[in-house]
């Protein structure tokens, strides 16, 4: 949310017998944090719809790129 940008979660599909078990459901996430597209346990695809007018209305209502406090810090580069 913070972001506010579209997140996709990919994760592998849920294999009881392999070492480390993956949740599974690969999900699609708006910027307001609304699950727009998910899986399940098996092997799938995701398809969603992405609406990037949302998210500049998104970042309209919560202008965090306009908040920065340059009074407060500073950042540096190092090489």
């Amino acid at each position: 949310v913070d972001n506010q940008v579209f997140v996709a979660t990919p994760s592998p599909a849920r294999d009881t017998s392999a070492g480390y078990q993956a949740w599974g459901h690969s999900s699609v996430v708006s910027p307001w944090g609304k699950l727009v597209a998910t899986t399940e346990h098996a092997p799938a695809i995701v398809y969603a719809d992405v609406d990037l007018a949302e998210t500049t209305k998104i970042r309209a209502q919560i202008p965090v790129g306009f908040q920065k406090r340059d009074d407060l810090y500073e950042v540096k580069w190092r090489s």
